[in-house]
């Protein structure tokens, strides 16, 4: 069962003050890309679930943490340790890929 959470402002700085890595997928409900990549970030959620906190910002529901991050395209993906941003990519990517962006910085 997907542990995605949902962040907004509150909850995503909250999250980053935590112990755990976080990946965050910026994303909007009209991005077709987004919704495909969807599924991919619950099997992420699935496999690292106790390792790496993994969350969703919707740009149009919080529009101030994609101008804080610097969100030009969606989907876009992040990956922060020590509340610190570490990795990145942009566009829809296999599981393969996410994965192997988190192995290599956590």
């Amino acid at each position: 069962m997907s542990q995605v959470q949902h962040f907004d402002a509150a909850s995503f700085d909250a999250a980053l003050a935590g112990e755990l890595p976080v990946l965050v997928d910026f994303w909007a409900t009209w991005c077709g890309p987004c919704r495909m990549l969807g599924p991919v970030i619950d099997q992420i959620s699935d496999d690292y679930a106790g390792k790496v906190v993994v969350g969703k910002v919707d740009v149009d529901q919080a529009p101030d943490l994609a101008a804080r991050f610097g969100i030009s395209s969606v989907p876009s993906v992040k990956l922060f340790k020590g509340g610190v941003e570490v990795a990145s990519m942009m566009g829809a990517a296999p599981k393969a890929t996410i994965a192997k962006m988190i192995d290599a910085n956590v």
